[in-house]
């Protein structure tokens, strides 16, 4: 006997539609799976073999084999466990049911028969849905990721007999609902605030430039000067994340697993801060099956790395393409696989390996060699791809001691918020630019054209400074967020000459 059950695995970021076959045939007792199967699915046949039995279902002493279509792609992971049991019991013909060509399945199983949780399971029901699938049944911790999908039934099960029981028609099961803008309501609230820094005006000013128009950030300064007070506080005033980029970021923490089961939905900017010991493919993505690395986890939101210079170099470098691209490409050699990462980057570092270089008060131990190696860890063509660089100063004591309080990342989100209404107003036609920072040689062209005074200082701001023709490009988009912000349509000298102070340090 021959039944097939739908099922789904993740290819990159997105969900791929896997038909589970089972064909029972007499001979010696054998359970054989094909199609690209790794480790963990060969494995599967133990977990299903004693989840049958002890659930009290006869396991049948036949011929097994399952097949995962399509063949030619790798399928990995628990989450067959449950549509493979329900495939062997319907080809022995234990239950039979009309609803398997209507619903996929997916779920891991224990050995008394007990449904466990996968990574993965809103890619895959994305794709059910899309599929033209009816519903699909998910492990009872993985019901409220799948239910923020609408247009499909969401089933939760518990166990394997649960299962048999609702696809049988024995037992009835409510499909799950939720609410998306109650979701994105309650899980976007930050804990930290810009209210609680003191001092440091003038780069709460580049933060609000950065939010506004999408802008990486460097920021240089020495031991507990706040650098990563302030890093931390920029998702606070980017704007709030529409559905469709909170399903996007979604994806990929359900794929990697560090969804929990309280947050089915991403709703606020994620802030990523890899330890400096970082692998490549811990920062970027990669493994025998590719999975998002850090980058990817940080999409719309920002990824913050201190201590720039203790970075591996080549790790540093890898960043060059999704800083420049918004995406990963992660090439095998059966496939190349997309992971999104359009995010903020900032980049903090101290002057010197003891930190001091500078200070006023404190002395620098460190030898000029020492310096020079220090600051030389990190390339001009990675520092060039930086927008804004920042000296971050101590702070005085009269400033830490203030009692006002400086204004919250609510009041700046607001000024934030309207500046990216101009953008995307101006940007409407284009789908692939949604802020400054992602404007081209075109769009630059286009909406950041110059009089002559602010022409000139640019023109002697380049041969001072010995910018490059991105360096130039930079100041030009960061020139059209500071004009944003004032709600100007044209450029000016005021506007030009703020943006030149902050490639000053690049």
């Amino acid at each position: 006997m021959l039944a097939k059950i739908h099922s789904g695995a993740v290819q990159g970021v997105d969900g791929l539609s896997v038909m589970v076959e089972v064909d029972l045939a007499l001979g010696l007792p054998m359970f054989t799976t094909v199609g690209l199967p790794d480790g963990s699915v060969r494995e599967s046949k133990e977990r299903v073999r004693a989840a049958i039995k002890n659930c009290g279902y006869d396991f049948p002493p036949k011929r097994i084999t399952v097949n995962l279509a399509p063949a030619d792609i790798k399928k990995g992971g628990a989450g067959f466990d449950l549509p493979m049991a329900l495939g062997i019991l319907a080809a022995s013909e234990l239950f039979k049911s009309d609803l398997l060509e209507h619903y996929a399945v997916l779920g891991e199983l224990s050995l008394d028969g007990a449904v466990r949780s996968v990574p993965g399971v809103l890619p895959i029901t994305l794709n059910a849905k899309e599929q033209g699938l009816k519903g699909i049944l998910v492990p009872e911790d993985n019901k409220l990721e799948a239910a923020v999908v609408k247009g499909i039934e969401v089933i939760s099960v518990t166990s394997l007999h649960q299962a048999v029981e609702f696809l049988a028609g024995k037992i009835h099961c409510y499909p799950i609902t939720l609410d998306q803008d109650d979701l994105l309501m309650s899980n976007s609230a930050y804990d930290v605030d810009f209210q609680e820094v003191k001092g440091q005006e003038h780069v709460k000013r580049a933060f609000e430039i950065a939010a506004s128009g999408g802008h990486n950030v460097s920021l240089k300064g020495p031991p507990g000067s706040g650098k990563t007070m302030l890093a931390r506080r920029l998702s606070t005033i980017l704007p709030g994340m529409s559905f469709e980029e909170a399903l996007e970021t979604t994806k990929i923490y359900s794929i990697v697993g560090k969804l929990t089961t309280d947050t089915p939905l991403i709703a606020m900017r994620p802030f990523r801060a890899p330890h400096h010991t970082i692998s490549d493919a811990g920062l970027i993505g990669g493994g025998q099956i590719p999975r998002p690395g850090e980058v990817s986890l940080a999409h719309n939101g920002v990824l913050f790395l201190d201590e720039l210079p203790e970075f591996k170099k080549h790790v540093l470098e890898v960043l060059r393409q999704p800083l420049e691209a918004g995406d990963v490409s992660i090439a095998r050699a059966h496939q190349t696989l997309q992971f999104p990462s359009r995010f903020v980057l900032v980049v903090a570092a101290n002057p010197c390996p003891c930190g001091y270089y500078g200070d006023k008060v404190r002395e620098c131990k460190c030898t000029p060699i020492q310096i020079q190696r220090y600051n030389g860890k990190v390339s001009g063509p990675l520092l060039d791809r930086i927008d804004l660089h920042l000296e971050v100063g101590a702070v005085p004591f009269q400033e830490m001691n203030d009692e006002r309080q400086g204004e919250s990342s609510a009041v700046i989100k607001k000024r934030v918020d309207a500046s990216r209404k101009i953008q995307s107003e101006r940007y409407i036609k284009n789908e692939r630019i949604h802020c400054n920072a992602q404007m081209g040689p075109a769009e630059i062209e286009k909406y950041c054209k110059l009089d002559k005074p602010s022409m000139r200082l640019l023109e002697r701001s380049v041969e001072k400074l010995g910018l490059s023709a991105r360096g130039y490009h930079r100041i030009l988009k960061i020139a059209r967020t500071i004009a944003d912000m004032d709600c100007k349509e044209d450029l000016e000298l005021s506007h030009v000459a703020e943006a030149v102070q902050y490639r000053r340090n690049g």
